[in-house]
């Protein structure tokens, strides 16, 4: 073989290499992954670490997907609407829109009010809602069960409203006041 001939294969030979090497930092898995408008900041290290305590959910299921209560039991659910938070631990808007979706919890008891943890970082998300003094049931949603049985938006925060389990609206927004979101909610009933 001539050194041409040589020189030319080394070179295919080191730039497959750094393809691969690019392609395996691109595809390698991310903390909540790559959905939503927050930004990770520390990740658990594993999705089975200690959950804190947290409040009972109102049933097994929401909008009709069986999902696990996020440090909590269940309870029998009582009401027919349910609106429906889905956040993530690492997200700044979810983190700023939670309180706020506490507070029309509290002003709206005709309503069942959950949120939805889309991340696998269960403990994660249990000590951020602990951190914020948010005493709302959440559910636990590792795997993107929620947001895919219900065809929902690949972003986060969003707000969804079930009459039992018939999904009324999907709203992908952040809501800055318990009227924003009472005013919303309101108007699919």
């Amino acid at each position: 073989m001539n050194r041409t001939a040589v020189l030319g294969v080394a070179a295919a030979v080191v730039a497959t290499i750094v393809v691969l090497a690019g392609a395996l930092v691109l595809l390698r898995p991310t903390p909540g992954g790559s959905q939503g408008q927050g930004t990770p900041v520390e990740a658990s290290t594993s999705s089975a670490a200690a959950v804190p305590a947290r409040p009972d959910c109102p049933g097994r299921e929401v909008g009709g997907v069986a999902l696990d209560c996020l440090g909590g039991g269940y309870v029998d659910p009582a009401i027919d609407v349910t609106v429906v938070n889905v956040w993530a631990w690492w997200c700044e808007p979810c983190r700023e829109e939670l309180p706020v979706i506490e507070q029309f919890a509290a002003e709206n008891p005709q309503f069942s009010v959950v949120g939805v943890h889309a991340d696998a970082a269960a403990a994660n998300g249990a000590a951020m809602l602990n951190e914020l003094g948010v005493g709302l049931p959440s559910y636990q949603d590792s795997d993107n069960t929620f947001a895919g049985t219900l065809g929902l938006p690949g972003v986060i925060p969003l707000t969804v409203v079930f009459r039992g389990d018939e999904q009324l609206a999907v709203f992908p927004k952040v809501f800055g006041s318990a009227a924003e979101l009472d005013a919303a909610v309101t108007g699919v009933l």
